[in-house]
């Protein structure tokens, strides 16, 4: 095969992204020709309605997908976290990069931390699970909702509109943007779980055995090994981005691996939350047995409740 597309979408960070697995590849295959091929996908365009609302995070991968599915595409590169655990009819999840930083991140242009906010203070996000993490941390803050890019997000908090909002670390972190607010602090994985596959790539292909080969070179074990763990989790609770759900895998050694997961209302009232260690090697398996731990304690019931809380 001597020519690549990868679909994308328009998004600073979603080409750098895909930039960065091209040049991940043509370290494999310094001769193959590899372009880009750029998206407006719904999610992108839709940006007054929570995601929920509107059909969840998978408004971002539909337009890549369909290319793929029509031929004028070979790949696209994901966040994972946008990713859902069940795909299309003919696609699969061929490979996952190397994990970047997994944790959320706390910006604003006048506090230093979440410890450090005042009584009511207004913070920016829309993702229900960091909704859910900061209301137990601070239930006696403002949320307001928070959709866009990271630079528009970021503009709307240095416009006053927000005293902090909340991203995910590695996105400002790959743009190198983090001199833009006064105060970027990562927050603690003890304080918020992640949303699955956050901070890691995600390739995605057609079936064709020719494509999955080469970009198989790209697949990172550990990587692979947690983010197996955690939308296994996902994928037997039946939970989307329409739900709070955090779920954070971490390789501790050779033997054994740490799950940490929640989930609950969106406003924090009411959730479960588990912190466990599993051996290594049982990975593929150790998503669904959490989750079964977290259906016995009436996970889906709750999650039941919370989407419709969402949906309201």
């Amino acid at each position: 095969m001597e020519k690549l597309v990868i679909a994308t979408r328009k998004s600073k960070l979603a080409l750098w992204q895909s930039e960065y697995i091209k040049a991940e590849l043509l370290k494999h295959y310094p001769h193959m020709q590899i372009e880009l091929q750029e998206f407006s996908t719904k999610g992108d365009k839709i940006l007054d309605v929570p995601l929920a609302k509107i059909g969840g995070k998978g408004l971002f991968t539909k337009e890549l997908e369909v290319a793929m599915l029509e031929g004028s595409a070979h790949l696209a590169v994901h966040s994972l976290k946008d990713v859902p655990t069940q795909f299309e009819e003919g696609l699969q999840l061929a490979a996952v990069s190397k994990r970047f930083d997994a944790r959320d991140a706390f910006l604003s242009e006048k506090y230093s931390s979440l410890k450090d906010l005042p009584t009511g203070a207004v913070i920016g996000t829309t993702s229900l699970r960091r909704r859910m993490e900061l209301k137990i941390l601070r239930p006696d803050i403002e949320l307001k909702d928070l959709r866009g890019n990271i630079n528009t997000r970021i503009a709307k908090l240095k416009a006053g509109e927000y005293d902090a909002i909340i991203l995910a670390a590695t996105g400002v972190q790959k743009l190198q943007i983090e001199g833009e607010v006064k105060y970027f602090s990562p927050i603690s994985l003890e304080d918020m779980i992640p949303s699955m596959g956050q901070a890691i790539l995600g390739i995605e292909t057609t079936n064709n055995p020719e494509i999955v080969k080469l970009v198989s070179v790209l697949n990172d074990k550990n990587a692979n090994i947690e983010a197996t763990i955690e939308r296994s989790f996902v994928d037997t609770l039946q939970g989307g981005c329409q739900v709070p759900i955090g779920v954070k895998a971490t390789i501790i050694d050779e033997n054994s691996v740490r799950i940490q997961a929640i989930v609950g209302m969106p406003d924090g009232s009411e959730y479960i939350e588990e912190d466990i260690t599993a051996n290594i090697d049982d990975f593929e398996t150790a998503g669904q047995s959490l989750a079964q731990t977290f259906i016995d304690q009436g996970a889906k019931e709750l999650l039941e409740r919370a989407e419709k809380v969402a949906f309201k």
